[in-house]
C-alpha cells in the first residue's frame, strides 16, 4: 500500500505528463476549428466553431478515396495476420519439431531488419510479378512484416497457459485443431485484440510503402493522401488540421472501443 502522499504525487506526475501528452492533440483540434481566414502556423482558439472546415477538406481533398483504401489494407492485414499468428504461434508453443527453435530465431529476424533496408528490393520484386500499383503490394508486405511480431505475441501467450488444461482436454478426446479454436484462442482474446489493434495502428500509418509501391490516386491511403493534400494547401493551416484530424480520429476510435481489452492484453504477461 503507498500512502495518500505518494499517491496524490503519482497522479501529479501523471497529469503533467497527460497535458504535455495532450497539448499538440489540442492545438490540432483547435486549429481545424479555426475559421481558414483567421488560422496561422501558431496556437489559435477560434472565436467560433467552424465545422465547415472538415467537409471542405474532406473533398476536396478525396479523403473519401482515401480512407476506403486504408479500411481494406488495413483489415485485411489485420485479418490474416491474426489467423496466421495463431496458427503459428499455437504450433511453436505446443508443439515439438525438428528445427523448432531455429525456424522460430528466423522468424524473428523480421522483427530486428527495418522495413527501409529492404524496400527497394521488395519494390523490385513486386514489379517483375505484376503487383506494383495494386492492393497487393501494400497486403502481402505488411503482412510479412507484422507476422513475426504477431507471432512472438501469440507464442508467449500460449505458452503462459497451463499445459493441464490442454492435457485434459486432449483426455476429453479434443483434436489438436480443437483445442485450439475451442479453448485457447476464447480464452486468449484479450492478447487477440491487442495484437490487432497494434497491427491495426500500424499499417493505418503506414507511410513509406504506400508512397513506394502506388501511383493512381485512388489506391492512395490516408497517409499517403493526406502528405499530396498537405502540398496542395501549404498555407491553409485550419484545413490541414482537418485533414489530419480526419486521418486519425479511425485509430483513436477504435483504441476507444478496446481501450478495456487492451489493458488487459498488454497486463496478461504480468498478472497470473
Amino acid at each position: 500500500m503507498i500512502s495518500k502522499r505518494e499517491a496524490t504525487l503519482n497522479y501529479l506526475i501523471l497529469g503533467v505528463f497527460a497535458i504535455i501528452a495532450l497539448f499538440p492533440l489540442l492545438g490540432v483540434l483547435t486549429s481545424a476549428l479555426t475559421d481558414p481566414s483567421e488560422s496561422s502556423a501558431s496556437l489559435t482558439f477560434p472565436s467560433s466553431p467552424h465545422f465547415e472546415n472538415f467537409l471542405t477538406a474532406w473533398n476536396e481533398g478525396h479523403f473519401g478515396t482515401y480512407m476506403r483504401s486504408s479500411v481494406l489494407v488495413t483489415v485485411s492485414v489485420v485479418v490474416i495476420s491474426s489467423l496466421l499468428a495463431v496458427l503459428a504461434g499455437y504450433a511453436f508453443a505446443t508443439m515439438r519439431f525438428r528445427g523448432q527453435s531455429v525456424l522460430f530465431y528466423i522468424l524473428l529476424l523480421g522483427l530486428m531488419v527495418p522495413s527501409e533496408a529492404l524496400i527497394i528490393p521488395l519494390y523490385y520484386d513486386l514489379r517483375g510479378v505484376g503487383l506494383t500499383d495494386t492492393y497487393w503490394a501494400l497486403i502481402f508486405p505488411q503482412v510479412a512484416q507484422s507476422l513475426a511480431f504477431c507471432t512472438f505475441w501469440m507464442r508467449s501467450f500460449f505458452r503462459g497457459i497451463p499445459t493441464s488444461l490442454i492435457e485434459a482436454a486432449k483426455l476429453d478426446g479434443a483434436t489438436r485443431w480443437s483445442v485450439l479454436w475451442k479453448i485457447l484462442v476464447p480464452i486468449s482474446r484479450p492478447a487477440l485484440l491487442t495484437m490487432a489493434m497494434l497491427v491495426f495502428m500500424w499499417t493505418w500509418n503506414e507511410f513509406l510503402m504506400p508512397l513506394v509501391m502506388i501511383t493512381s490516386e485512388n489506391l492512395r491511403t490516408a497517409p499517403l493522401g493526406l502528405a499530396f493534400f498537405q502540398g496542395q494547401h501549404t498555407s491553409q493551416f485550419s484545413l490541414l488540421a482537418a485533414g489530419a484530424t480526419i486521418v486519425a480520429a479511425p485509430v483513436v476510435i477504435v483504441y476507444l472501443f478496446l481501450q478495456r481489452h487492451f489493458i488487459a492484453g498488454m497486463l496478461a504477461g504480468a498478472v497470473k
